[in-house]
């Protein structure tokens, strides 16, 4: 018995080509279409009989926009479900076919965005200026937009202004082309990057540094450069300690203190030279000002100076780690602008 051609719909056509391209190609292409649109290939398969070479010719005619080769003679339920079950897993099958709970189908790779992020702006940068303007902007489109401003400034003038319009202009990037971006980047950006980026290193050596009060940090520091230690400069921009809070930009303190309890900032500012205890009071609201300058107006008798010191570097800490997560700018890091 065969199928009308007139009577088929979308999708038993589309179930059709993929059956007369062969399991390999179709098994491939299957990874990239939605759930519901896997389940409505699946139910249309069920009703396909034998489709004429013919009939078959015309319907892969249709879709030549989308598949440029097919070729095949006949088409069964059989054969379609041949297909699904040697590409998709018993509970995806499941799924798509309404015997269980919804679930996506995705690759096991780690997210690829948050691993660009880790990298320097510049190094992004410097990748994106030899790629198409379309695809520049479509990979900013999905860096977060700290990030992505920090490389729009690494760009050229006249390739930046052609990014950002292209950025407006942006449409829903379709999920295929998102992977194949994202697996450029895997293999090009973070590949190379794995085998010749020192960041992690200098972030090692850096977290020590930290933990170092201000004198000891300037002799290790002179050492280091009397040593003819390489990537110094580096290594610096990912110093930073409570003593540097007069450095760094009014809205960046604001930021740091604004999740800080007033015990914690209390404990710091004991015995802290005016400039910076200003620093720190001129950033937070004014009833905790008021609280804090009361307290620390009743002296520091019975306080020990390590517990000073660790409500200090955990300060330290918490800005570090912002400035890592993009959510401030620390002062070396708008020196090296």
């Amino acid at each position: 018995m065969t199928t009308s051609l007139a009577s088929l719909t979308r999708p038993q056509k589309a179930a059709a080509i993929l059956v007369a391209m062969g399991k390999p190609s179709a098994s491939r292409l299957l990874k990239f279409f939605k759930q519901e649109e896997l389940k409505a290939l699946i139910e249309g398969a069920r009703l396909l009989r034998t489709i004429p070479q013919a009939d078959l010719e015309r319907i892969v005619a249709e879709f030549e926009a989308e598949f440029t080769e097919g070729a095949g003679l006949l088409d069964s339920a059989d054969k379609m479900d041949t297909i699904l079950n040697e590409s998709l897993s018993a509970e995806e099958m499941n799924a798509l076919m309404g015997n269980g709970e919804p679930l996506a189908i995705k690759d096991n790779l780690p997210p690829v965005w948050p691993q660009i992020e880790r990298l320097e702006a510049t190094q992004i940068g410097a990748f994106l200026a030899n790629e198409h303007p379309q695809t520049a902007a479509m990979i900013l489109s999905n860096l977060a937009p700290t990030y992505a401003a920090r490389v729009v400034l690494s760009l050229d003038k006249p390739q930046r202004s052609e990014i950002i319009k292209r950025m407006m202009e942006l449409a829903n990037v379709p999920e295929a082309a998102t992977k194949l971006v994202e697996q450029q980047l895997r293999s090009q950006v973070l590949t190379e990057s794995a085998q010749k980026d020192t960041s992690a290193g200098q972030t090692r050596v850096a977290s020590v540094l930290n933990e170092l009060d201000k004198s000891q940090l300037e002799e290790v520091m002179s050492d280091l450069r009397e040593v003819g230690m390489a990537d110094l400069d580096a290594i610096r921009a990912r110093l930073f300690s409570f003593e540097d809070i007069p450095s760094m930009a009014q809205k960046a303190r604001v930021a740091l203190f604004d999740g800080l309890s007033t015990e914690l900032i209390t404990m710091a500012l004991r015995g802290t030279a005016l400039p910076l205890a200003e620093a720190v009071l001129s950033s937070i609201g004014a009833r905790s000002r008021r609280m804090i300058e009361s307290e620390l107006s009743q002296g520091s008798e019975g306080i020990q100076p390590a517990d000073i010191l660790r409500a200090r570097k955990t300060i330290a800490s918490t800005a570090l780690r912002m400035a890592n997560e993009g959510l401030l700018e620390l002062p070396s890091a708008q020196n090296a602008a």
